[in-house]
């Protein structure tokens, strides 16, 4: 029964074929353009995702506070409030993975006829485990070179790129302001930081090194940053609450006064820019799911038509033992039909124009199963939600009445 009724609506559908299309068209257009939007606003979540990646996970940093001279007071880093004493402080905190104290700032590199400006970060071996950062040549340098001030360095990308060319630089000597400094690895590319910063144009070098030959510090041991990587995203809140109630104390600051220091989180920025990102996302598929509400108000209109050009042919099926369910299912079945149709080939078309974007244009689209699955299963209720009241007025039309239709 079910077979002769789905081969009458392949007839019907037949009988005016350019209707049909066109009835599809609205599905067809709602579910590519559901796909499109859904796949770009998926693909900027992900590079949101992998910037993120690129800084390291439950990060917060500390810099050095501020001084005032004759009322004119200076910015954040001013002043040497922090020094390594109270990096390895910190480290002792529970709830802590690894400190970092740092000192970092522009400067010049040599390599022979080569020269390139770079930010060098003068700090100790686990920076690189806070900031998820991989050697991809060479080797790191220890806790030793940090002790000895050994004149080692660890190039990004960028860096080698630019002073060394094609060459090795692992084991070659470069200059920093006039101090040899020799290679000993190259850092994983990490790409741009969310301020646009090329974070691979880095030279890392030990703190003691940076301190006594290339930055120099009024004051022994001080720093004018620590990075702090927290065990876990659970945990950041109150290790920020540890970690600053440990330097008043440390800092000698009486109740009622400010801190010396400023502390920013860098989770909480990477965090805000990723809920801005899913926002957007869900702003472009609920814009583009628009259109399958026109689709679906499409099919409706055109079953309606059906319907009343129909009105005499259903009234000879009731006439003829057809019951009001069957006259209900035929209609449904076309309304079906179409809306699986149109689906089906708005499926194929958005997969293919989300391809052709990232093929072209390099931008990065994320095609999800899930999300392709979902737009075709809604947009398929759309148009058996829409097809249902054209089938009902059908399958309720007077047998009678139905037959003296002209």
């Amino acid at each position: 029964m079910l077979k002769a009724m789905l081969g009458e609506a392949w007839l019907a559908m037949g009988a005016n074929r350019l209707r049909s299309i066109l009835t599809m068209l609205g599905m067809v257009i709602g579910v590519g353009a559901v796909v499109i939007m859904l796949a770009i606003g998926q693909g900027a979540q992900y590079a949101v995702q992998q910037s993120i990646s690129t800084m390291g996970s439950n990060l917060f940093i500390l810099l050095s506070g501020s001084f005032t001279t004759a009322g004119v007071r200076s910015g954040s880093s001013g002043a040497p409030t922090l020094n390594v004493g109270d990096a390895e402080a910190i480290s002792e905190l529970e709830g802590i993975a690894n400190v970092a104290p740092t000192h970092q700032g522009s400067r010049q590199l040599v390599y022979g006829a080569q020269n390139w400006s770079a930010t060098v970060v003068g700090t100790t071996p686990p920076y690189l485990e806070a900031r998820a950062w991989t050697i991809v040549n060479g080797a790191a340098f220890g806790d030793s070179d940090v002790r000895s001030a050994t004149r080692v360095a660890l190039i990004g990308k960028t860096v080698a790129e630019n002073l060394f060319g094609d060459d090795d630089p692992v084991g070659k000597t470069m200059r920093i302001q006039q101090n040899p400094f020799t290679v000993v690895g190259v850092l994983g590319s990490k790409g741009q930081s969310f301020d646009g910063r090329d974070q691979d144009d880095t030279v890392i070098i030990p703190l003691s090194t940076a301190q006594r030959k290339v930055f120099g510090t009024p004051f022994l041991g001080s720093v004018r940053m620590i990075m702090v990587q927290a065990a876990s995203a659970e945990q950041m809140a109150q290790a920020e609450k540890n970690v600053e109630a440990l330097l008043r104390q440390r800092h000698r600051l009486r109740e009622g006064m400010p801190n010396d220091f400023f502390s920013r989180n860098l989770s909480a920025v990477a965090e805000s820019e990723a809920e801005t990102t899913r926002t957007m996302s869900i702003l472009l598929g609920a814009i583009a799911s628009i259109s399958l509400i026109v689709g679906g108000i499409g099919i409706m209109n055109i079953m309606l038509v059906s319907v009343t050009e129909r009105t005499r042919e259903i009234g000879i099926r009731m006439a003829i033992g057809a019951r009001q369910k069957d006259i209900l299912t035929q209609f449904l079945l076309e309304a079906i039909m179409i809306s699986f149709a149109g689906c089906l080939i708005g499926l194929l078309l958005g997969l293919g124009v989300a391809l052709g974007i990232n093929f072209f244009t390099g931008m990065v689209v994320v095609i999800s199963g899930s999300a392709a699955l979902i737009a075709f299963v809604v947009a398929a209720t759309v148009g058996i939600f829409f097809g249902w009241y054209p089938a009902r007025k059908a399958a309720q039309l007077d047998p009678i009445e139905a037959l003296r239709y002209q």
